[in-house]
């Protein structure tokens, strides 16, 4: 196949960062003006050179009209990147990419390969073997590492809380749904909070308890995993579970004990227990946590087919960092010790979308055990404040103006705003995602409902609400700072410092 003849267009304040990015992969067409993004067809048209080309990149941020120079030339002229340091990334895909003539380049290919990347996950899925299935749920094999999200207290909970919590599970990709349960829940709430959960959502249950009588209980009203059994409890559980098929969590009888686990799981298999999990139990960081990564690696080595459970909530929970780096590191741990199930509370407040971290982890893992690579440049990742490809910076020139902030405040005629955030709710069975809030003091009963910064101000300005520049200028930071908070779920409060 004849490598395609592109040709770049540029400004002259990028032109060396695009020269650099191209490295001669494309020709560069340096314009008479200083920002890329002010690029005009007639501009265009005046400096184009006369070589023929199979397609054109204008600047991703061009917003010309295009279509009418393209007819004339009888050349494509495409959007390429926004930025001049991601022209070399994109040129790599150009043989394979219908570049779009709206859509700047960049984003095409992340769509493109965050797209192609869940399709194969679901082509993975799809041809998976597993010894065990539930409820068309696949675990273990080769199948992908499934979440399973605990409802902590869960017998406890009224019904629209119990229901909100599992409807919000699901939104955030749980795989299966663990209903925990405390010593004092009496076993009539515990057949309840089943029932609750099957009503909502068809993807598979556990009750997590080391009581024989919840156990049961939980069994007989068609629980389809059980947390967890040892020698203290399995015989008072066994029966129920053997007659209704019900996957059984085995773990050891003291922590750290492997070869309790190994006889627990052969008494199991030997009573009749077919579908078994194993965990040899991940312990928090500082107590144990190197040791029983160790002890999931000799049961791997010792046992290849068991699936395994690895409760790495007991991990993220008691530690006072970011979640998502954390996930992603247990994550990639577990896929080598060939994990099966990851277990998460979501509990803490600073845990919270530890579900939709994992289920991310996951995709990333298949993907990348799928390619034989590291887990990066998957189209999938878990980037949320660092960056893959930095942008260049400017430079401080030899003239400036001080900035210093002003004492002066002046009340703004048209009134002040108060600004909030709500959480996310339950609606008609599905989450309605957070908005932020505002409302004007003069009008408090029309208050602006939003996601964006940018979507409340210009609502505000439109609606003739605001009448002050530097009211404008402290109302676009605050907004700034609640679509933030917003955005990584953080709460807000008007005024303050994150």
């Amino acid at each position: 196949m004849r490598k395609k003849n592109i040709l770049i267009v540029t400004g002259k304040l990028a032109s060396n960062t695009v020269k650099a990015s191209v490295n001669g992969r494309a020709d560069v067409l340096v314009l008479d003006i200083d920002v890329a993004a002010f690029t005009t067809p007639a501009l265009l048209r005046h400096f184009l050179p006369p070589k023929k080309y199979d397609m054109i990149l204008i600047p991703g941020l061009a917003n010309g009209d295009f279509p009418g120079l393209e007819k004339e030339i009888g050349i494509p002229v495409r959007l390429g990147s926004k930025h001049a340091v991601d022209l070399g990334f994109v040129l790599s895909f150009s043989e394979g990419l219908d570049f779009s003539s709206s859509i700047p380049a960049c984003e095409l290919l992340a769509e493109k390969k965050r797209s192609n990347a869940f399709q194969r996950v679901f082509e993975l899925e799809q041809a998976a073997d597993s010894p065990l299935i539930l409820k068309s749920v696949k675990i273990g094999g080769n199948s992908r590492m499934k979440v399973m999200a605990e409802i902590v207290d869960a017998g406890s909970m009224n019904k629209s809380k119990l229901i909100y919590k599992i409807i919000y599970f699901i939104e955030c990709g749980a795989d299966i749904i663990d209903l925990g349960i405390s010593l004092d829940t009496s076993i009539s709430k515990v057949r309840a909070a089943v029932e609750t959960a099957r009503s909502v959502t068809d993807v598979p249950l556990s009750i997590d308890t080391l009581d024989p009588d919840s156990i049961n209980e939980a069994v007989d009203a068609g629980i389809d995993i059980v947390l967890s059994l040892n020698l203290k409890n399995i015989n008072k559980v066994k029966d129920k579970i053997i007659r209704n098929h019900t996957a059984s969590v085995i773990i050891p009888d003291q922590t750290g004990d492997i070869e309790s686990l190994f006889r627990n799981i052969r008494f199991a298999r030997d009573s009749g227990i077919k579908n078994i999990i194993a965990d040899p139990v991940l312990e928090p960081a500082g107590h144990g946590l190197t040791q029983s990564i160790n002890r999931y690696y000799e049961f791997r080595n010792r046992d290849r087919t068991t699936p395994l459970f690895f409760g790495l909530g007991n991990v993220t929970e008691l530690v006072d960092a970011d979640s998502i780096g954390i996930h992603a590191i247990l994550t990639s741990i577990a896929m080598e010790l060939d994990a099966n199930i990851l277990f998460t509370p979501e509990f803490s407040h600073k845990a919270h979308n530890s579900v939709n971290e994992l289920k991310t982890a996951t995709i990333m893992m298949m993907l990348s055990r799928d390619r034989k690579s590291a887990p990066k440049d998957l189209g999938v990742d878990m980037l949320t404040i660092k960056e893959k490809r930095r942008r260049e910076f400017g430079f401080v020139p030899e003239s400036v103006i001080e900035a210093r902030g002003s004492e002066k405040w002046q009340l703004d005629p048209a009134g002040c705003f108060k600004i909030e955030l709500t959480d996310d709710m339950i609606c008609n069975g599905k989450v309605i995602h957070g908005k932020i809030i505002v409302r004007n003091i003069i009008d408090r009963d029309n208050p602006i409902a939003g996601s964006t910064a940018k979507d409340i101000l210009d609502t505000i300005i439109e609606r003739g609400l605001i009448s002050r520049l530097d009211h404008a200028a402290y109302l676009g930071r605050e907004l700034m700072k609640a679509e933030i908070a917003l955005k990584f779920k953080r709460s807000y409060s008007q005024d303050d410092k994150f």
